[in-house]
């Protein structure tokens, strides 16, 4: 009996394309399991943002090929776009497809293996492992020209997928089941920029929430220089939409904004911020932040750590800048990889403290969360404020939300980088 997996790396973006393939499975009576090595087939949605990303990418590639000599690997994905004969030539790998290919990637497979998996799969029950999450990418590809950034040239121009289509795939979600949507894109704030007339973001939200059945909405991350006051006045405290939000910002000087061809200034972002904490009090506000970035002096850095230290942030992403070929920061003099790496632990340190006090508030609280995983140990649950609950039982069913009592909050470790 053939099984199949997926292992992702990077994005939400990522996150939601393998959903959708988990789905377009389902529908061909195949279970397709996610973060799983020792499959007959193992999917791999590959990242290239940093070098990290590209490392890590070959260490699964290549693990998975030791400990299962027999598994066939098919690489997808940015990763897989950029450098595709590095990739081929990785061993049990039997296809690599670029990102043009993403959305007949069943098809694709379904030729590669034969068709075996779908005469496998046709006897067992599908089923898509996500439990009451389900994510939705309504926007791909990325107009701005970040002087760090590798994906527009991997993703593309930006392309919004059209409210009709959105409102019907959640209407679908909805009706099975599915409580909370993850709305996904690389460059989500731009979304409907490309229609004509333009649309919005905010219109999009505006027509989803009246769709019955539907729990909650979870965004991923956004620009700070297309959030609006508007659009903030929106999100925040409203019940529909999760009380966790994610922005881009990279760094608070101005100068290395204008450097990384960043559109927003460190006032911009201070007033943004300021906002979403003053309307919604115990929200999960993040962000992704940028260390060495070429150019990056020691008063700049200092600048950087008060910002955050005195910012409602309750958590941020730590990226030690890794030049990417082909972008206009690559050729720029770096910081030492020394400094570099003293000033991203510092910085990761510091967001360690500010998550374990934000989370340490709600200790002895009782809030709403979606069950995102289940096995023999307990399960894993995800409030709408981004707090990570394990409970070593749930009795719920997998496709709701339930209220979920926050007992003793564990200090996270510092180590690594988010990718």
């Amino acid at each position: 009996m053939l099984s199949f997996s997926v292992r992702n790396f990077g994005c939400r973006v990522n996150r939601a394309e393998a959903f959708a393939w988990a789905e377009a499975f389902r529908e061909r009576g195949v279970r397709l399991e996610e973060d799983r090595g020792g499959s007959d087939v193992v999917l791999v949605n590959s990242c290239t943002l940093t070098g990290r990303a590209d490392r890590d990418v070959r260490r699964f590639i290549r693990k998975t090929a030791r400990d299962n000599p027999g598994t066939r690997i098919v690489v997808t994905g940015c990763y897989a776009e950029r450098a595709p004969a590095e990739i081929a030539v990785m061993p049990n790998v039997v296809a690599v497809l670029p990102n043009s290919a993403k959305s007949l990637l069943p098809e694709r497979v379904m030729e590669i293996v034969g068709g075996e998996g779908a005469r496998a799969g046709a006897a067992r029950e599908a089923e898509v492992p996500f439990r009451a999450r389900a994510f939705l990418k309504v926007q791909d590809g990325c107009d701005n020209r970040c002087a760090f950034c590798v994906i527009p040239s991997v993703r593309g121009k930006s392309e919004s997928v059209g409210p009709d289509e959105v409102m019907a795939r959640v209407r679908k979600l909805a009706g099975r089941g599915f409580r909370e949507i993850v709305l996904s894109g690389i460059h989500l704030s731009s979304y409907g920029e490309d229609f004509e007339p333009p649309g919005t973001l905010l219109s999009l939200l505006r027509e989803l929430e009246g769709i019955p059945g539907l729990g909650r909405v979870r965004l991923s991350s956004l620009d700070p220089g297309k959030t609006d006051g508007e659009l903030v006045e929106h999100i925040a405290a409203n019940p529909k939409i999760c009380q966790h939000f994610h922005l881009s910002l990279q760094h608070a000087s101005a100068r290395l904004l204008r450097l990384m061809g960043r559109d927003a200034e460190p006032g911009t972002c201070e007033r943004i911020l300021g906002d979403l904490r003053t309307r919604s009090p115990e929200a999960a506000i993040g962000a992704d932040i940028i260390v060495g970035f070429p150019g990056e002096t020691a008063a700049e850095f200092g600048e950087l750590r008060s910002f955050l230290a005195g910012s409602p942030l309750t958590y941020f992403h730590v990226f030690s800048y890794s030049p990417r070929p082909g972008t206009p920061a690559a050729a720029r003099p770096g910081v030492p990889a020394s400094v570099v790496r003293d000033r991203a632990i510092e910085l990761r340190r510091l967001a360690a403290a500010k998550d374990f006090r934000f989370r340490g508030q709600f200790e002895g609280r009782e809030l709403e969360a979606a069950v995102i995983h289940v096995s023999e140990k307990g399960a894993e649950l995800l409030t709408g404020n981004a707090i990570r609950v394990f409970a070593p039982s749930c009795r719920a069913p997998k496709c709701e939300l339930v209220r979920v009592a926050i007992g003793r909050v564990l200090q996270r470790r510092t180590e690594g980088e988010v990718v």
